[in-house]
This record gives C-alpha cells, structure tokens and sequence, in this order.
C-alpha cells in the first residue's frame, strides 16, 4: 500500500521505543539510539502500526516483533568470593586439596567462548598448583615445614574464551597456611644444670624451674616431666605448669643441710600428644641432669621431742624438780643451748627451768583445783648469739597436776529446810548431799554425822550411804511463836587420806503448811506484830524518826553557819569570784581558796606550821597585828605571808608558782659518792674490796682505793 507517495505513516511503540529504538515514519526503518548491553537486556518486544497519514487510520493491524542482543565478549570472569583464606597441614603430600576457587563470567554461555573459563596460578608456585577447569587448589611440593615456613600468598588468575587471545581475564589473592602437625620432639637446651637452695626453704617450696623447647605449637607443645633416678627422687617432685609447658621442681621432704648436701635428679620431658605418622623421625621424648646443692643456714635448735608430757603432785614443795627437756643445734657449729620459759603461757610463774640443763622445777605451790594442767612453751636459744639469734626453738610443755586429799567436804547447794508446825516425829524434812572439789581416782563417799556434844531433841540426821543424808524430826508440833528458826550443825567426812571434815550449818524454818504438808507462811512476825504492836505505837515510832531527822539537819545547818566569814557585803561574791578564778592552786586538793573575808580580818593570829619532813632553816612568826594600809599593800604582805606559810606546811598544796623547794634535807647515812669529795675527803672507809668484784666495778676501785697509783689510771 505504501508507493512511496508519504502518505502511510509509521508508529512504533513497546518497550524501549523512543527510548532507545526510534522508527522513521516515512520508511519503517528502526534504529537504536543507544548503546545496547546484553547482560541488562537480552530481548526487547516491540510493536509497530501503518496508518494513513490523510486521516491517521491503520491501514493493517498492529504486527509485534522481538529485537534479541547479541552477545559479544564485554564482561571479564570475577571471583565473588575472594580473596580466599585456607589452611593445609604442614608436610601433607603432594596434591592435597587446600581450597577451590570460582569465577563468573557475565557473558552468554550459550553464545561462543565468552564466558568458558580457565584457571591458572599466577604467583604461588612451585608450592601450589590449580586445576585449570574446576579452580582447586592442590599441594605441589612434598614436606612442607611449618617451622620453616607457615604461611604462602597465592594469586589465581580466571580467563575467558578458553584461555585463548584476546579473553578477558580477572585475578584474586589466596592466602594458604600452614597448620602445626607434632612433627618435632621436645629438646632440653642444656643436657644438665645446677640448682642453690638454702636448707630452711618450707616443704611445697619451688626449687627450680626447666623447660623443653619443642618447635611445634599448640596440644602439639604440651609437655609432660617426671624424674626417672636420682637420689633425690622421694625429696623433691617435679609438676608442668600448664600456661608456660615448663617444669616445675618442689620439695615434698624438709631438707637437712647437715644430713644431705646435694642432690641428683635425672628428668625427662615427653610431648602429651604424639603423632604416630612421625615416630619414624625419632623419640619424642628428651632428658636433663639437675643438680641441686643444698645451702647451709643457721637453724633454730630443735627438741628431742614435739611434746613433753610430765605429771607432779599438787603437794609438791617448790624447787621440786619436774622433768627434763631437751634440745641441740642442728647446725654443723652444734652450738650450747640456753633455756627458758615463754612468760606468756606461764603468766603466774609457777615454774622456773634451768638455762643450762633443761631441768624445770616449781617456782609457786600448784592447786590441781586451780588449774589441773599447765601448758607452757620452753624456748631454746643458741648460747653463742643469744643476743643476736633470731631463731629460737619452741617446745611444748603438758604439766599434769595430780589431786591430793586437800579440799574439805561441804553442801552441795544452799538448802531452804523448812518444817510444818504439825510436823510429826521420824518425818523426813531434807535430803542433803555433799561436793568435795577434790577428784580422787576412786570417786568421792562422805559420810554424815550430828556432833556428839550436841544433843538435838528436834532433830536428827541419817547417813543413807549413797553420798546423801535425811534430815528427820524428833518430835511433835512446832510453833513458831516460841522458836521459828532452828540450826543443825552436821559434820561431812570424805574418804580421803586423810579424811578432811568440815561443819555445816542447815537452817531450818518453822512454817504453816496446809493439809498437803506445802508451807504456806514462814514469818514468826505474823504472830508477833498484831500481839506486840498496835496501830498508835506504829505511829509514834514513825514520829520519834522523823524527829531525830529534823534534829540532824538543824545540827548541820548550824555547823555551816559557824563557818561563814563574819562580814558580809554586798561585793563579796563579786570579788571571791574573780580571786577565786585567778587562783592556779591545788586543782581538787584545794580546799582552801582566797576568802575575801580572811584578806580583811588579816589581825587573826595564824599558828605556824612546821614541816614534819624537813627541817627549815628559817622559822618564820605569825604578824599579832597590822596597821591600816591600802588594799593592794594588804593583799601583797597577805599572800606574802601564805607562801611563806606553805613552805612550812607539808600538807598545804601549791598555791601558785612562787612555792619553792630548796630544802634538801640534812644529808644522807652513806654520804657523798661524789668523785671531787671523794678524792679531798680524809674518810677512813677502805674501799678496797672494789677491786673483788669484777671488771665494773673497776672504775669505782680506782677512784676509792687506797693505792696512790690507781687514782689517775
């Protein structure tokens, strides 16, 4: 239909016209505008329509046609997922797989080579190789050590097209490493050693310590000691601390410098994990020599045994001997020993031990009743640095105090006896018993008795041989109007030997009791008061108390008056206040402050008191009379005269700061010991026997002997 006349127009439309395909409307021609890309878009659907141009009309259906891209080789292989990590273990043999590798190529696979790939290895060589189709990394050389070398940078390279020029290629890194395989044996660096430690290090103590160098890493490092021989095999142990993999060597038994010196041990180090694909290299396994030398130190002595157990009667006298103990230096010096007892596990000095010999006696009687064991701790120091010695020796001491018969018999307790008025005879009132504090080995039996001169018509006591007595009455009825306390006395014998016995006294009260025999009422007074007393002389009993109180405070009243100063005035108080608050005197001694009072009646004759202790030298009178002078004269010659008055008066406190003390008394029996007097004085004491009494008293006998020769020596 279309003559070329223009007069059929072309329309296309669909996805991507006008976009990116444009038709001419004259022609039908299509054409692309832009650079198509077959990876974002392999198919365009479009539609086209003819359609007069006179009146815009179809002139034939809409006809839908697909325009396909073509691929062409655009797009390089990539490797999504690199670069790669991967590990092998070292000495794997050829061909071990380590790592496969994956490109992709965004080209049609359908289409040519575009996106057909192969795999090379760039950089890696001659350690690694890769499988050229399927991208896997295999080993390609033998023993590989990770000690040697333990990690590789591998650069892989992907081309398409086959591999063949002009592809396209991509690269990615591949970084390999080698694993740890226990391939190497634990190696002592030193085939032996020596080891100092001083005698006195306590048991559990760390001597020395050695480790096993082994090049692997790891559980491929862990490490196992022991000790195979040597003497000191049940002395010393030896543990593997597992942070570090070294052995650590201890003490299980005290060492003893002057037993044993040295010590020799054969150790041997083992790795924990062995790989059997390598014992063919040889044993995992290698040993050292440790010698440790043992240093001597100055030990403390030591006694011959941890407890001394010693067993003395209480009635032993003082100075008798107890026990021994004993103690040596351990040392190569084996210096004497000295003694003594630690003060504070014997705080009251009962025993004393001789620093020589060990021999502990009785210092103070012992009571097995006070205390029946003494625990104390004897110390033992060497003689030759008693003064510098810092280790001292303890040993303990259980001193057993064994009982004698010599503690009396007594109550057990405090009775309240009491009896029912209508108390019939043979009636059992009481049961007793009796505490001895001694501890016989046999048990305690007392015996009781009623004093044979005493003839108790009321009462009488029965010994139930069970180490208790009944108390039974003798007679009917008792009224406490006539008696309503009655004492028996009973006598306690022990089994001892000898016996000791002692006297009691049970207190019995007389009581009303009710139809049960319980006591009701004990008090006699019940009966007495209503009889003896009436209301009226309770009264004036009360009457005559309060009287006598009212006397006492008069008495009182009277007496502080007497000691009021005589004159009064209206500054009195003001001015004792301020004397009174100047007054630095005897604190709570000072009874006798400044009386404003005593400074104005200053013609009261005041007695001199003379010192009992001393002897003054000057005797000082009391003033009969003073003529009126001003006030500040009168107070300066006041206190004037009470200072000189204190010096005299032994009993006066310091009044202030004036007091002097100056009298030294008349000298003493023994006389001077002053070397300037000594020397001038014509004494005819001989002084000879200085020179006897060793060497510090020398300088004395020098000064005071006889000999003219000695005095400037």
């Amino acid at each position: 239909m279309d003559k070329g006349e223009s007069s059929i127009k072309y329309v296309l439309s669909g996805e991507g016209a006008t976009s990116i395909f444009n038709i001419d409307e004259n022609t039908g021609d299509i054409h692309a505008s832009k650079r198509l890309d077959r990876e974002e878009q392999a198919y365009y659907t479009l539609r086209a329509q003819a359609l007069d141009r006179a009146t815009n009309k179809p002139v034939e259906p809409e006809s839908e046609f697909v325009i396909k891209v073509q691929d062409i080789n655009d797009n390089e292989p990539k490797f999504l997922d690199g670069p790669y990590t991967a590990g092998v273990p070292e000495m794997s043999p050829v061909g071990t797989s380590v790592l496969q590798v994956t490109a992709t190529d965004a080209d049609d696979p359908t289409y040519g080579n575009s996106a057909r790939v192969v795999y090379s290895i760039l950089q890696g060589q001659p350690y690694f190789s890769v499988e050229p189709k399927t991208g896997i990394i295999r080993t390609a050389l033998p023993n590989m050590d990770r000690e040697a070398k333990d990690q590789y940078l591998l650069v892989i390279q992907a081309k398409d097209m086959v591999g063949q020029m002009g592809g396209l290629s991509g690269t990615t890194s591949v970084t390999v490493t080698l694993t740890d395989v226990n391939d190497n044996p634990p190696r002592f660096p030193r085939r032996s050693d020596q080891y100092y430690v001083p005698e006195s290090l306590p048991v559990g103590s760390s001597v020395a310590k050695i480790k096993a160098v082994d090049a692997d890493v790891g559980p491929n490092a862990e490490m196992e000691y022991k000790i195979m021989d040597g003497d000191g095999h049940s002395v010393f142990k030896i543990s593997v601390d597992k942070d570090t993999q070294e052995g650590i060597v201890t003490i299980q038994k005290e060492l003893d410098y002057e037993s044993k010196t040295s010590y020799t041990l054969r150790i041997e180090a083992s790795n924990k994990h062995v790989d059997t694909r390598f014992i063919s290299a040889g044993p995992f396994a290698d040993t050292t020599t440790l010698k440790i030398i043992v240093e001597d130190v100055d030990e403390p002595p030591v006694f011959s045994s941890l407890l001394y157990t010693m067993v003395e009667s209480e009635a032993a006298k003082v100075g008798t001997s107890i026990g021994t103990v004993s103690a040596h230096d351990p040392d190569a010096s084996n210096s004497p020993v000295r003694y003594s007892i630690d003060r504070n596990t014997d705080l009251e000095r009962f025993f004393n031990i001789d620093a020589n010999t060990g021999i502990i006696t009785i210092a103070k009687p012992l009571d097995r009743e006070t205390n029946a064991v003494h625990n104390i701790t004897v110390l033992a120091i060497e003689s030759r640095d008693m003064e510098l010695s810092f280790f001292i020796g303890k040993g303990s001491v259980a001193i057993s105090i064994l009982d004698i018969n010599d503690n009396a018999p007594e109550f057990a307790m405090e009775y309240e006896t009491n009896v029912c008025e209508n108390a019939s005879p043979g009636q059992v009132i009481q049961v007793i018993s009796a505490v001895d504090k001694d501890d016989p080995s046999s048990g305690h039996w007392f015996y009781f008795s009623v004093p044979a001169e005493t003839n108790n018509i009321n009462f009488t006591l029965k010994d139930n041989k069970d180490n208790t007595a009944s108390v039974i009455t003798r007679r009917h009825g008792f009224r406490r109007q006539e008696q309503s306390i009655y004492y028996l006395p009973i006598v306690i014998v022990d089994s001892g030997s000898p016996s000791l016995s002692s006297t009691n006294t049970l207190t019995i009260r007389v009581c009303e009791c009710d139809a049960d025999g319980i006591a009701q009422t004990c008090n006699a007074e019940a009966y007495i008061l209503p009889a003896g007393l009436s209301t009226g002389a309770l009264i004036a009993i009360l009457a005559c108390v309060l009287t006598l109180l009212v006397l006492v405070l008069l008495i009182v009243t009277m007496r502080r008056r007497k000691k009021e100063p005589m004159i009064f005035d209206e500054e009195r108080d003001i001015r004792e206040n301020i004397v009174r608050y100047d007054d630095e005197g005897g604190g709570e001694e000072d009874t006798e402050a400044f009386d404003m009072t005593t400074l104005r009646n200053l013609n009261i004759i005041r007695d001199n008191k003379s010192r009992r202790d001393v002897t003054p030298e000057i005797q000082f009178l009391s003033r009969p009379s003073m003529r009126s002078v001003p006030d500040n004269v009168i107070f300066r010659e006041f206190i004037w005269e009470r200072l000189k008055e204190a010096d005299v008066d032994p009993c006066a406190p310091p009044y202030d700061s004036l007091q002097t003390y100056a009298f030294e008394g008349n000298g003493s029996i023994a006389e001077s010991l002053s070397s300037l007097e000594s020397v001038s004085t014509n004494s005819e004491h001989n002084y000879d026997y200085l020179s006897d009494w060793g060497p510090r008293f020398k300088r004395l006998a020098d000064m005071y002997g006889t000999g003219e020769d000695k005095l400037y020596s």
